[in-house]
């Protein structure tokens, strides 16, 4: 390292923070200052005593004494002396353009943190090793090449983290851990929609981890957090290189030339021995990416992706925005009367229905005949959309009230406390009358895509209520926090139960049970997923219902890493049994399929026409 790096690195040191004077103006003070501002730049919880994933440790290896005359005194927390240093730089007169100087907008510190301490080199190499394998994995589908992927990106975060002083938390191990587990969804299913809710909420959850929010407006802001450190990751991660390229320009010979010699010997004898044995031929071509010219453009977008999101999440990890330093400014508190009455109307309205769904819970279909001449099916349909919908609105009326609540004391706690609870109860209770309905339904008619989805949502919405009963009781402390869980455990459990298995297996069981006409029509258009469940029915319906699902997976030619669980198992299954039965015979099932076993056109709540159905 020459000199010119000395003195950029001591100019470096010097002028952390905004504002800081020069080292000699004042003799010790403003050095030991310095020191604290940089040994805990970066801190999450900076300003924010007592944040729960931010806060810097007062001592300890995890922070870092500094070498030479600035070391870090000790006893005193690093986001103390970094606030100081931001307030000086602010009031001095004079000082560069910063936070509160007259060309900048002023900052909140409440929310935005200090600037990170330089990149760490190895989280420039596990950002570099995210994009690589983004270019080389993802380009051929979903798998088990997000996890992969996901790997080096979360070294790279943990690598930041680790050196801005962060400390891991069991929130932040929860977030993460439910992320990754997230992820292992597209490995195992090959249905999109369930993997699409699994990616966007390991987003989610990825992203709260890195942040450590645990207020309403922290958690909801925190889980797209990540998007908003997109521009100053980038800048962040070429600041780095530049730096480092500076001071070391001898050592980027010996790398090349390194690596040249080494993908040189691995071409040339991967070659030899290729060409040598057809099943280390073989071998090699599944592990290794087919990478080609026309693909260039993709992989390349891909490679920008995985390097860019890198060094997001490596930049959120070393200096989250506070989101819970947002707020919302309570709404003004009722009168008891004024607050408490419209909620008691709406309790009587839900008592009164509830006594009449009773008849429903308990009763059964004669009782559901009797009283209304309805059959399952019309009787289901006609009220599960509304009771949805109201329990939706429900909850919406519940967070209103509570910001427009009485505040005065005990006597307005306990009021509160009964008028939402009894609200919440009554609308438990018409979560599972609309349950019934949706079963009432599947029997009739059977189980569909959107009919186990939106039973699962309202099973959820079952779970949220009986949350914010527990907090009552308990207090809502970690209300935010636990709703998020909630939503992601549900969408991680609605992932492993495969949901087209689930349909499948559903219409099979009452196909052989009943002999009833199943609607291969449906069953044919499901994933990968549900044919071990489809390989029960018996000829011709067996080879009718697979045969989509075959030529699917025949024509794919996916790698292992883009190959679901669920593909491999289903490319078994039909290695030993084909489907073999031709077009016609399987138009003609399907037709009769649908006219008999979905009454006057009904699939998924929504008329079709079959006049305009094409087989070919």
């Amino acid at each position: 390292m020459g000199e010119g790096s000395h003195v950029r690195t001591e100019a470096r040191v010097a002028g952390v923070g905004r504002g800081v004077r020069p080292a000699g103006r004042r003799p010790a003070e403003p050095a030991i200052a310095v020191a604290v501002a940089v040994a805990g730049a970066g801190v999450p919880g900076a300003g924010v005593p007592g944040q729960g994933d931010g806060r810097a440790p007062a001592t300890g290896p995890a922070a870092g004494p500094l070498r030479g005359p600035g070391r870090r005194a000790p006893g005193h927390p690093a986001y103390l002396h970094a606030q100081r240093q931001r307030a000086q730089g602010r009031s001095r007169p004079g000082s560069p353009a910063g936070p509160g100087s007259p060309g900048q907008a002023p900052r909140r510190d409440g929310l935005r943190p200090a600037a990170p301490p330089l990149i760490p080199l190895a989280v420039l190499w596990a950002v570099l090793a995210t994009a690589v394998l983004s270019a080389l994995l993802l380009g051929d589908g979903l798998g088990v090449n997000l996890l992969i992927v996901a790997v080096p990106a979360t070294l790279a975060a943990a690598f930041a983290a680790r050196a801005a002083g962060r400390r891991l938390r069991p929130w932040t191990a929860t977030w993460a851990v439910g992320g990754l587990a997230l992820l292992a969804v597209p490995a195992l299913l090959d249905a999109g929609w369930p993997t699409f809710l699994a990616v966007v909420s390991a987003f989610a959850l990825g992203s709260l981890a890195l942040h450590g929010s645990r207020s309403w407006l922290g958690v909801l802001m925190g889980s797209v957090g990540t998007l908003d450190s997109v521009v100053p990751g980038i800048r962040w991660g070429w600041r780095g290189v530049r730096e480092r390229a500076d001071d070391s320009r001898g050592r980027w010979g010996t790398v090349v030339r390194t690596s040249a010699v080494a993908v040189g010997l691995l071409v040339v004898f991967g070659t030899l021995f290729a060409s040598a044995d057809a099943n280390f031929a073989d071998l090699l071509g599944r592990l290794t990416p087919d990478v080609s010219i026309v693909d260039g453009p993709l992989r390349t977008f891909l490679f920008l992706v995985g390097l860019v999101g890198a060094l997001a999440a490596a930049r959120t990890a070393a200096a989250p925005v506070r989101w819970d330093g947002l707020s919302v400014k309570p709404g003004k508190p009722r009168g008891r009367t004024e607050w408490a009455l419209p909620l008691i109307v709406l309790d009587l309205l839900f008592a009164a229905f509830i006594a009449l769904q009773l008849v429903v819970l308990l009763g059964g279909y004669d009782k559901v005949h009797e009283k209304t001449g309805l059959t399952h099916a019309d009787y289901a349909r006609q009220g599960f959309w509304q009771l949805l919908w109201a329990t939706l609105l429900t909850l919406l009326v519940i967070a209103l009230a509570l910001r427009w609540a009485p505040r005065g004391g005990s006597r307005d706690r306990t009021l509160v406390r009964a008028v939402l609870g009894t609200l919440c109860v009554l609308t438990l209770v018409v979560v599972a009358s609309a349950l019934r309905r949706m079963d009432l339904y599947v029997d009739e008619y059977g189980l569909t895509r959107l009919r186990i989805s939106v039973a699962a949502m309202e099973l959820w919405l079952g779970v949220v209520l009986v949350l914010i009963l527990a907090a009552g009781v308990f207090g809502a402390r970690f209300l935010p926090r636990a709703i998020a869980v909630s939503a992601a455990a549900a969408v991680l459990a609605f992932g492993l139960i495969s949901p087209d298995a689930v349909v499948a297996q559903q219409n099979v069981q009452r196909f052989q049970d009943d002999r009833t006409s199943i609607d291969i029509d449906y069953l044919k258009d499901l994933s990968a997923d549900a044919v071990p469940a489809l390989d029960k029915l018996p000829e011709p319906q067996r080879s009718c219902a697979l045969r989509v699902i075959q030529g699917e997976l025949r024509g794919s030619g996916s790698p292992w890493y883009a190959t679901s669980w669920s593909e491999a198992r289903a490319e078994e299954i039909l290695r030993k049994r084909p489907a073999n039965t031709d077009r016609r015979t399987c138009y003609g099932l399907g037709t009769d399929g649908v006219r008999e076993g979905v009454r006057e056109g009904e699939r998924d709540g929504y008329e079709q026409d079959h006049d305009d159905y094409d087989p070919y």
